[in-house]
């Protein structure tokens, strides 16, 4: 059985990121092991020059792997850009995961639209909406959420993605 996957996404500052760390909290407290995704279309680097896990890299390695009693981190080198599902196939052991980014993938998303920042909402009732997180109400065929009710938000993704 697959994973589920929720996608939050929203333009540019429209809040994504802290609306992603209030639903954690709720999803833990409530028993769920979460995996997320942030995708990053600028690239990014985690790898610290002069360290032994850049160091390996710098000298041929085309994985990192680095691994301690609290956690594990993989750097691998890659050709092109993973697709979404790639990245997906690589995590094991949690009952959902939530992703930052990803517009265009067709994974349930609940858009994060705020007014003062943007004039309308990226999504629409095509791009498998879930719900919107917004300041406004607008009427895109979904639930609506205030930008600070997690515990709604989760009851929606458990009732759709997590009942056990």
């Amino acid at each position: 059985m697959s994973i589920p996957v929720v996608s939050v996404v929203g333009k540019s500052n429209s809040g994504k990121t802290r609306f992603i760390c209030g639903l954690l909290p709720e999803l833990k407290r409530r028993g769920y092991k979460v995996a997320t995704i942030k995708h990053d279309v600028h690239g990014f680097d985690i790898d610290k020059p002069g360290k032994d896990t850049w160091k390996h890299s710098q000298a041929g390695a085309d994985t990192v792997v680095i691994s301690s009693p609290q956690k594990v981190a993989m750097i691998e080198k890659v050709v092109q850009e993973l697709t979404m599902d790639e990245v997906i196939d690589k995590i094991r052991g949690v009952d959902i995961i939530i992703s930052e980014g990803y517009k265009g993938n067709p994974k349930p998303k609940i858009e994060i639209f705020r007014s003062s920042v943007h004039k309308e909402p990226l999504c629409s009732e095509t791009d498998n909406l879930l719900a919107i997180v917004s300041d406004v109400s607008p009427d895109l065929g979904v639930p609506v959420f205030a930008t600070d009710d997690y515990i709604a938000v989760v009851n929606l993704i458990e009732k759709k993605f997590l009942q056990r």
